[in-house]
């Protein structure tokens, strides 16, 4: 153990108030529970994290058109990456890291972006293959903006409010559910070859999302835990009998894969990595909300000394995880939350669960034949998956906005930053004639989103005193 690590823990026993929570848990976070227990927890939290990992290598792929081969090695590299940067979070390496049981995965936050950076390329005439170089360049330089950032938390929520950052993640989630909706409808691929909105892939995609849903609303919090998980499983048996999965790369897959680091480049171009600055920003956000709640469900302080050192470790870890993925070639990480849900129901925040969760994710990263089996899910069973997920991040950023009071300035601010960023993405046209850097820029609804939606906060006044008391929604005039 390192000397930080003894330090952590002996201000962990000192430190300021411990939550409610701590005397319902059956391990704290120095516990060390018993190994068969450790792994069965572990297992649990893989089973909650295993989907959201592998989701976005498998949408970018597609978009991008890459083979069946190059899809597989990707994904076993997000799982790789995940563990390799759970055991980082998890651990704290010197100031790196929260030391909270908290695990990395691929962020959705970047999804939509990287796809426009991607097919922008492709359409240039780059090979997918290149396309990935500059996403990893793009993703691996922008990391830097986080780690800066990580050391400067404490001047950030001046800046980016719950209303802002709240409506940034509805952008993000409302735009990607026209991701979903392709990808129920048949893909890419299905548009390519006439077969896009067939009764069959609607049906197939059609039936995961009532799945999903019904075991979403399941009184049992195992199947609701697992929704997405065995709607997509099912999904995959009912594909695999009407002949739509092609397992024939399987075969051609060595038994291990070891990482090739930068194994297809890096590039870097300045008008693609624009959007990624704010998409960093607003990550970090996410990652203080992520672990504040790890901090809440383990019985461990949300405020003083500590609290702070571990928020900023573990926005510096994700920073320096996000340029390891880039590096092993995947994509970026990020805290996930659906650990938290794993933490209350088994009553176990031990940081040591995370290292075998750590060590599980590595193992899987390493066999080819997992990421060739999952590079195979029919595009309808995947659409009909995500786009509840998407949905659900929608919702998540509806829910952070509500946590303010509406006052007509902040219902401003909302409603232009929804306009512009969905604008932009139901008519991109409109910049087609203009410079690449602005297309970059603004083509992306996000970064125009979230752009609109930091400066209306800045620069618009606040409301009077009379106003920011909150009338009923109901009640205010439809105009400003």
């Amino acid at each position: 153990m390192t000397e930080s690590n003894q330090n952590l823990i002996v201000e962990e026993r000192s430190d300021s108030v411990q939550l409610p929570q701590k005397s319902e848990l059956l391990y704290g976070l120095t516990d060390r529970p018993p190994t068969v227990e450790a792994i069965f927890v572990a297992f649990q939290h893989v089973l909650a994290a295993f989907v959201g990992i592998i989701t976005p290598a498998i949408i970018i792929c597609s978009s991008l058109g890459l083979d069946p081969a190059n899809t597989s090695y990707i994904i076993s590299m997000s799982l790789f990456a995940s563990g390799i940067c759970t055991f980082i979070q998890c651990k704290r390496i010197g100031p790196v890291g929260s030391g909270l049981l908290s695990l990395q995965g691929t962020s959705f936050a970047f999804l939509g972006p990287i796809i426009g950076v991607g097919t922008f390329a492709v359409q240039g005439g780059r090979s997918p293959e290149q396309a990935l170089a500059l996403i990893f360049g793009v993703c691996f330089f922008g990391s830097a903006i986080e780690i800066i950032l990580s050391r400067f938390l404490h001047l950030m929520s001046k800046i980016i409010t719950p209303v802002v950052s709240g409506t940034v993640v509805m952008i993000i989630g409302l735009g990607l559910i026209r991701t979903g909706i392709v990808s129920l409808a048949g893909g890419v691929a299905a548009q390519q070859n006439g077969t896009f909105g067939s009764v069959q892939n609607l049906l197939l995609g059609g039936g995961v999302l009532l799945l999903v849903v019904i075991l979403t609303t399941s009184n049992n919090r195992f199947l609701r835990m697992g929704a997405i998980a065995i709607g997509l499983a099912i999904g995959y048996i009912i594909a695999a009998f009407m002949g739509m999965v092609n397992l024939s790369v399987l075969g051609q897959l060595p038994i291990i894969r070891l990482p090739i680091p930068f194994r297809y480049g890096l590039s870097f171009d300045f008008g693609a990595f624009l959007p990624f600055i704010l998409l960093y920003v607003l990550t970090a956000i996410e990652t203080v909300g992520d672990l504040t709640a790890t901090s809440a469900v383990s019985g461990e302080p949300v405020s003083g000394s500590l609290y702070m050192r571990r928020i900023k470790g573990g926005v510096l870890g994700d920073g320096i995880n996000s340029a390891i993925a880039a590096l092993l070639n995947t994509f970026p990480n990020t805290t996930f939350s659906q650990n938290n849900g794993v933490i209350q129901m088994t009553g176990v925040g031990s940081r040591y669960v995370g290292f075998y969760v750590a060590g599980i994710f590595a193992i899987l990263g390493l066999l080819p034949i997992v990421g060739g089996i999952f590079q195979a899910i029919p595009q309808p069973v995947l659409g009909g998956a995500t786009t509840v997920m998407f949905g659900s991040i929608a919702v998540a950023g509806l829910n952070i906005v509500a946590s303010e009071k509406l006052d007509r300035r902040s219902m401003i601010i909302v409603a232009v930053s929804l306009a512009m960023g969905l604008g932009v993405l139901y008519a991109p046209e409109i910049f087609s004639d203009k410079p690449a850097i602005v297309q970059n820029l603004f083509g992306s609804s996000i970064s125009t989103g979230g752009l609109t939606a930091i400066l209306l906060s800045w620069l618009l006044p606040h409301s009077t005193a009379a106003e920011s008391q909150g009338a009923p929604l109901a009640d205010m005039d439809a105009t400003p």
